[in-house]
């Protein structure tokens, strides 16, 4: 039998590379995720596992959109979100404005606020980031996360947030300039999106929403998504969008493999246990994989295939038992 102690070195060990890859490879500004004691990590990862395998919790969207080369395209993304100034916006003062003099208060100071932005530049001049959840989030909640978000991860930075609730899913569009008050310029990498995503998904729970920040690999998934533009394009009925579609690369299958591979050793150390709780999240795991179809097709070209019988409970904890509300 895995001793308790062991088991959180297994879920530290494994549970970072299948939750927190980024926290290896790129410097974060933060602190680490998994911070504290051993006991304290393994917590962490039992609850992203309960989460992710168990409650199946809805996984929060945090995209860069794209970006204003200046002024001018700047100025018509503001107008954009805000519908030419007839939502609220709101910056990073907190200030709320509202109408078209506030729009053209807000380019002035973005202009001249700073270096100097041209009505075209050749660099990216600022950055149009949307975060969203999925239809039946309550709308102040998203919009009170993006807020918070915005404060940690856009401190320095001049930016204008708008709440846009009248679409299916409940979203905030935030604009944020790219040089920040001490002229340093964002450049946001996939390791930055990522811990993005994790910051809104923290707000969020705080909020008391429940909200998960997994990556595809993690999820089983590997899809290509249209890009934004295409998908506005299609709600206005201009354009056909595609369905989304599996990226089947080396490096993705690869990426898929080793989050496989993660889970499978969460899950026996887990199995290995006589504790009810990580019984019953090992069952929850082996459930969770058996129904990705990434991970249990049977297809000859797909390598990640999950075996008939991962790991095992003891028949005597009920493997399929429910969790008690208060280990929720």
């Amino acid at each position: 039998m895995t001793q308790p102690a062991n088991v959180d070195g297994v879920l530290i060990q494994w549970g970072d590379r299948l939750f927190y890859p980024g926290n290896r490879t790129v410097p974060a500004r933060r602190e680490p995720r998994l911070r504290g004691g051993a006991h304290q990590g393994a917590a962490a990862i039992r609850q992203r596992i309960e989460a992710t395998a168990l409650r199946r919790a809805p996984q929060v969207m945090v995209k860069v959109t794209g970006g204003g080369r200046g002024m001018c395209a700047i100025a018509a993304h503001l107008r954009y979100i805000s519908k030419n100034g007839r939502l609220e916006m709101e910056d990073e003062r907190g200030e709320q404005m509202q109408g078209r003099e506030a729009l053209r208060e807000v380019a002035d100071d973005w202009r001249f606020g700073g270096s100097y932005i041209p009505d075209v530049a050749e660099r990216r001049e600022a950055y149009n980031i949307m975060l969203s959840m999925p239809r039946g989030t309550d709308p102040l909640s998203v919009q009170w996360a993006a807020r918070e978000f915005a404060r940690v991860e856009l401190a320095d930075h001049k930016y204008v947030m708008v709440l846009h609730d009248h679409q299916t899913n409940p979203h905030v569009h935030i604009s944020v300039r790219a040089e920040s008050k001490h002229g340093k310029r964002l450049n946001p990498r996939k390791a930055d999106l990522h811990r993005w995503r994790e910051t809104f998904a923290e707000k969020l729970r705080e909020r008391g929403i429940e909200a998960e920040a997994t990556r595809q690999a993690t999820r089983g998934h590997s899809r290509n998504y249209e890009p934004i533009w295409r998908v506005k394009a299609a709600e206005e009925g201009r354009l056909r969008v595609g369905r989304a579609v599996s990226k089947s690369s080396a490096p993705a299958k690869n990426t898929r493999a080793e989050a496989l591979k993660a889970w499978m050793q969460i899950g026996r150390a887990l199995a290995e246990t006589r504790e009810p709780r990580d019984l019953r999240l090992a069952a929850s795991i082996k459930s969770f994989l058996q129904g990705v179809p990434t991970w249990s097709s049977r297809r000859p070209d797909e390598p990640t295939r999950v075996p008939s019988a991962p790991f095992r409970a003891p028949a005597s904890q009920g493997r399929d038992a429910p969790l008690d509300r208060g280990e929720r």
